[in-house]
């Protein structure tokens, strides 16, 4: 299991610049703008090519959101296979272009269009894909006439937003679903949520307690689930990720930040969100009732509604998402930009 499977496991066991221009049509949705600019953008690698999608309401738009995927085998729209199907970032991206809001949202190193980038998916670390955001931030600068970049990380990808908000031409972030605390002690609480997995704990505890020393562990003799969970090639990522402490990056910045965290959650919890407001009081904390990971709405505390909605692609993304980052970034936008937002 390579390091970006880690988090898909983690998840299923606690809860048992090249491009091609094709324009789109979204009648039904678009009044005066009724077309849609879907570009297929490259960005040098380390080894090869790293690929995105770029859309946007406009050829050269003027301020663009750079989605960074979550955890596991993540794809740019937002799905992997280990169980994940609900398109979060692809609906997210046609969305945001209906208000007039242009997305790039990629496939990480190593990983689907992006694979020719490394050669091993496990060789990277929080310093490789902030390299990868500053990439495709060059990409966008060369393409688009310098546009705002704002950038936008869901769950583990809000980590990595985090430890790219220093980029000079990063103008603002975007924390959705990102853990506040080292994720350790997320992992642990994780773990703990699920009573199936009290015969794992111990030996699951005593390899979070290693890593966390900056110490690789031999797993061989460990629950089987744990053998998997740590497996040796995913040590040295979990090893560099656990180092982080999101809370204090926060601390640190003096960019527009929003922070958007909903409340059926079942990975990422309130309490994070206002870690973060706590640790940065003047960034933006937005918290949705109903809302779970992939931002689906869930009206109830059942974890198998809220777990089918991981793999429901045909579930619009919940009520307050998409307006809750048109809002703030109607308040924090670029102020040089010529066109408002779109009602």
């Amino acid at each position: 299991m390579d390091c970006l499977h880690f988090n898909s496991y983690i998840q299923s066991i606690t809860k048992s610049a090249v491009s091609i221009f094709t324009p789109l049509l979204y009648m039904a949705h678009l009044v005066m703008h009724n077309t849609i600019y879907e570009t297929l953008l490259e960005a040098p690698g380390p080894q090869g090519s790293l690929k995105g999608t770029l859309l946007s309401p406009f050829a050269k738009p003027e301020q663009v959101i750079l989605i960074i995927p979550g955890s596991g085998p993540t794809d740019r729209d937002g799905n992997n296979p280990l169980g994940v199907n609900a398109s979060t970032y692809r609906l997210l991206a046609e969305n945001l272009a209906l208000k007039g809001i242009a997305t790039l949202r990629v496939d990480k190193r190593g990983m689907f269009a992006s694979s020719a980038a490394i050669t091993d998916a496990n060789a990277v670390t929080i310093s490789d894909y902030v390299e990868d955001v500053r990439s495709w931030i060059t990409v966008l600068q060369q393409r688009l006439e310098n546009p705002c970049i704002w950038l936008l990380g869901h769950s583990e990808g809000g980590i990595v937003a985090l430890a790219a908000a220093q980029e000079p031409d990063v103008y603002g972030l975007m924390l959705v679903a990102t853990p506040s605390r080292p994720l350790g002690e997320v992992l642990r609480e994780q773990l703990k949520a699920n009573a199936q997995n009290a015969i794992l704990l111990d030996d699951a505890f005593f390899v979070i307690n290693e890593l966390e020393q900056g110490r690789h562990v031999n797993v061989q003799n460990r629950h089987p689930a744990v053998q998997h969970l740590f497996y040796p090639a995913v040590q040295r990522f979990l090893i560099d990720i656990f180092s982080f402490n999101p809370v204090h990056l926060i601390a640190r910045i003096t960019k527009p930040v929003l922070v958007l965290q909903g409340q059926r959650d079942l990975q990422v919890t309130e309490y994070d969100a206002r870690q973060f407001k706590a640790a940065n009081p003047k960034a933006t904390l937005v918290l949705l009732p109903d809302v779970n990971h992939v931002l689906k709405a869930v009206n109830s505390d059942d974890r198998e509604e809220n777990n089918a909605a991981y793999t429901n692609a045909s579930l619009p993304l919940a009520a307050g998402v998409v307006e809750a980052i048109v809002q703030f970034l109607t308040h924090n936008g670029n102020p040089k930009a010529k066109r408002p937002l779109f009602n």
